[in-house]
């Protein structure tokens, strides 16, 4: 048996800008980008929060990279993400995004994103999605250290898939709300360190 310690691998790493970043963030620029300008920051406007919902279901089983290299493309194929014109797609479009290799070509993810459009335009009633989303916001966000303090899931993420269930809304697990609360800022899992804990303005 091997007597030699352990070692951990840094969950920060340090830029040559002298600024902390998780491991995820560090190397690949496209992902570096996103995290210092977008990962986290409120998003409060029915399309932005409608865009983050489409696209987490998109990521559910593929890396967030394989996502956000698409997102051009997912933004041309989906009108921008207007949950109007997206609501109005019928089997025609439904054809044209399958064989748009821009995009991921997945059947029950573009069904969901039709179906949850209509979702979205049916909740305009009762507030609209963004506050109807952010109406889960806990009474205090993760501290995480470590990667592995980092939630998937909380009380609050999987009552927020209930709810939008209920609502008619698919695609919307636990997890894959849970994510959509920290890209949205609602949680804040920036780990303790990064440059980037605190500046949404949301928790302090």
């Amino acid at each position: 048996m091997s007597t030699e310690p352990t070692v951990t691998p840094p969950s920060l790493v340090v830029g040559e800008d002298g600024l902390a970043r998780p491991v995820w963030a560090s190397t690949d620029a496209l992902l570096r980008d996103y995290y210092d300008t977008e990962w986290g920051m409120p998003v409060r406007d029915e399309r932005g929060v409608f865009e983050r919902l489409s696209l987490e279901a998109f990521q559910s089983g593929l890396s967030w990279r394989t996502i956000l290299a698409k997102r051009p493309a997912f933004r041309a194929a989906f009108a921008d993400f207007d949950p109007d014109t997206v609501a109005e797609f019928g089997e025609d479009d439904v054809a044209r995004l399958m064989a748009d290799a821009g995009i991921v070509r997945n059947r029950a993810k573009i069904l969901a994103t039709i179906t949850n459009a209509n979702a979205t335009i049916a909740l305009r009633q009762d507030g609209g999605l963004a506050d109807f989303v952010w109406s889960f916001r806990p009474d205090r966000t993760p501290e995480p250290v470590t990667f592995a303090d980092v939630p998937t899931t909380s009380d609050e993420s999987v009552a927020l898939s209930k709810a939008l269930r209920k609502r008619g809304f698919a695609f919307v697990g636990p997890t894959t709300m849970y994510a959509l609360m920290e890209a949205l800022g609602i949680v804040d899992t920036h780990l303790v360190g990064s440059h980037r804990r605190g500046t949404s303005g949301v928790w302090g």
